[in-house]
């Protein structure tokens, strides 16, 4: 059997195995190239065209393949090509973080796994064709954002380390492939896979549903870059010594990073006219606030304040939703600025409400289905206003 032909019975098989890929890879074209073994790219039209190395896919057994093209396609599911990291020593720990988060779900990249805390304590690589990057065995079902965070704090424990290693060989395209617009290619996807998680995502596995969930409902405000704006100039809260900086005075030495920590309160809308596509939007975004910030006051208000909480990293999984009632923001506002003292208020509504009276800094973050009459308000007299997925 030809390379072609296996790796298309391949995939047809996985079409017919698993619906929610099938839904995805239906329609793929086939491509020779110069790739370590497969790799995904998008087409225009939103199929995904598989590159395969004829060589290297004529020597692999078939579960191996199939394998392989799961570890591409979730890269894209996840949206890993949306990361961008700041220098080339960065980008090999988000490949390392990346890998760590999808191979856990794929049962035979899992099983020649070898978790993240081995491979930075041992100081070793993987090759990728029979060692993969796993997660640390207490830190399973994360994401490629927090196993980012997590390499650095162990690089940071450590006196020496050798990066190049840890990240020897990294298997495909790590930050997508494709020559048209990256709004575009988010529409397209977005739309494909959302379709694909509605239809059949049920039957995925626990873990790997809520995964996928969070990646459907991802933030999309770049948060580090719109609270910098927010605030004029980015508020040094602490500065740490870290190795993946580099010492403009003594290059043998490392240098120093500044955390960007203003005291922030989130306050969200959670009043009836809020649908729950609009709640789950409203939280994927604070998570990724929380990466920025650090912790922050979360205050709840329907015509009241309904629940306040510390909000610290990973803390969606417990955030229950109070209200349901009428919407007044005011109550949540005094609190943000009598209370708190914030140095600035995020506030997530769909503005079926009257303008609050902010005196502090305030940045209204709108839902798609929102009230245009509050848009021109907030804007007019507040000035920083966004709209999620606008």
């Amino acid at each position: 059997m030809n390379p072609y032909e296996k790796l298309r019975r391949v995939v047809d098989a996985l079409i017919k195995k698993n619906p929610f890929y099938g839904y995805l890879l239906m329609g793929a074209s086939f491509r020779e190239a110069q790739v370590k073994n497969v790799a995904l790219a998008l087409s225009r039209n939103g199929d995904f065209v598989i590159f395969y190395n004829p060589v290297s896919v004529a020597t692999k057994v078939e579960e191996m393949l199939e394998a392989l093209v799961l570890h591409e396609l979730m890269h894209y599911v996840n949206r890993h090509y949306l990361i961008k990291p700041k220098d080339e020593r960065d980008k090999k720990i988000w490949d390392l973080a990346k890998d760590a988060a999808i191979n856990q779900f794929i049962p035979l990249l899992d099983a020649y796994s070898i978790p993240l805390n081995v491979l930075i304590a041992e100081g070793h690589g993987t090759d990728n064709d029979v060692i993969f990057v796993g997660p640390p065995i207490d830190m399973l079902n994360r994401t490629a954002e927090e196993y980012h965070d997590y390499i650095i704090s162990e690089f940071q424990k450590k006196d020496n380390f050798d990066l190049e290693v840890v990240s020897e060989l990294l298997p495909g395209q790590h930050d997508g492939n494709f020559d048209f617009p990256l709004d575009v290619v988010l529409e397209l996807l977005d739309e494909r896979v959302g379709k694909a998680f509605n239809l059949f995502g049920h039957e995925l596995p626990s873990g790997l549903r809520e995964l996928v969930s969070r990646s459907i409902n991802k933030a999309r405000i770049n948060w580090r870059t719109a609270l910098q704006r927010f605030f004029g100039i980015s508020q040094r809260s602490d500065r740490y010594q870290t190795p993946l900086r580099p010492n403009r005075r003594y290059e043998d030495q490392p240098g120093w990073r500044y955390t960007f920590e203003p005291k922030v309160t989130i306050i969200i809308d959670t009043s009836g006219s809020i649908i729950e596509e609009e709640i789950n939007e409203f939280l994927a975004e604070l998570e990724s606030i929380s990466h920025v910030v650090g912790s922050f006051k979360l205050i709840q208000i329907d015509r009241s304040v309904r629940f306040v909480t510390e909000y610290r990293l990973g803390k969606w999984k417990d955030i229950e939703i109070y209200g349901g009632g009428e919407t007044d923001l005011q109550p949540a506002v005094d609190m943000a600025e009598r209370d708190f003292k914030s140095d600035g208020i995020v506030i997530f509504t769909d503005g079926y409400v009257d303008l609050p009276k902010v005196t502090r800094r305030v940045l209204f973050v709108l839902s798609r289905q929102h009230n245009i009459d509050f848009y021109v308000d907030a804007k007019k007299i507040y000035g920083s206003v966004y709209i999620l997925g606008g």
